[in-house]
This record gives C-alpha cells, structure tokens and sequence, in this order.
C-alpha cells in the first residue's frame, strides 16, 4: 500500500511542485493551502507524513503542528521553512513540539527527497 502524505503551504506551486515530485515515487500525495485545511485533512484520513510550512496566512505552522499533535500525538510532521530556525528560535520550538526534522526553501530535492523516504521508513511509534 502506498505511503501518504500531506503538503501543507500557502504558496500554490510549491505545494503542486512537491505533489508531483512525491507522485513519481509512488507516494499518495493530498496538498492542504492553510493550516486549517490541514487539520481537517488530519482529522478525516490521517497520512503518513505531514511537510509542513512554518510561514503560512492565518494559523501557521507552529500552531498547525501544536493541533495537529493533539489529534494524532505520532503523526510524523517535517518542517519547512524559508527563514534560518535559528533567527526566531522556531527550530526549538518545532522540535520541543513534535517535529522529526526542519527543511530550508528554497527546497532542494535531493535533501527533500532524503529526509521524507527516511522519517517514511522509519517504524510508528
């Protein structure tokens, strides 16, 4: 059975772009453009991995992932963001959170592809 994922983020031919990369390697792909469409995505059928934008119009990703963590305390959630973690003290706070890793955009494919096939072979906890 094929593996499924959630894209979350605002921007329309990043979360298109990262489908269609996903797709090709055979990775069920649903794409959410907020934080609050993500959540009801969450709530009705749960995927595997959940890429997760941190800079996002209304509730964004860190409030995203704190909700999301309350519907589904394992849900493996991957961060991405266009900013240095560091800079605002997001990299912490995502981790403190629940997130398995922090991916920086512009998003390189060899690294994006590396780190979701990883954390999507890793066993549920």
């Amino acid at each position: 059975m094929a593996k499924k994922m959630l894209i979350v983020d605002d921007e329309a031919d990043v979360r298109d772009f990262a489908a269609n990369f996903f797709r090709k390697r055979k990775i069920d792909c649903a794409t959410a453009a907020s934080g609050e469409e993500a959540i009801a995505i969450v709530g009705k059928n749960r995927p595997d991995l959940v890429l997760l934008d941190i800079k996002m119009g209304g509730i964004d990703g860190i409030e995203t992932l704190r909700r999301l963590k309350q519907i589904a305390e394992d849900l493996k959630v991957i961060m991405v963001t266009g900013t240095k973690p560091e800079a605002e003290g997001n990299l912490d706070t995502c981790l403190k959170l629940g997130a398995l890793a922090y991916i920086h955009k512009p998003l390189e494919l060899d690294e994006l592809e590396k780190v979701v096939l990883e954390k999507l072979s890793q066993p549920d906890k």
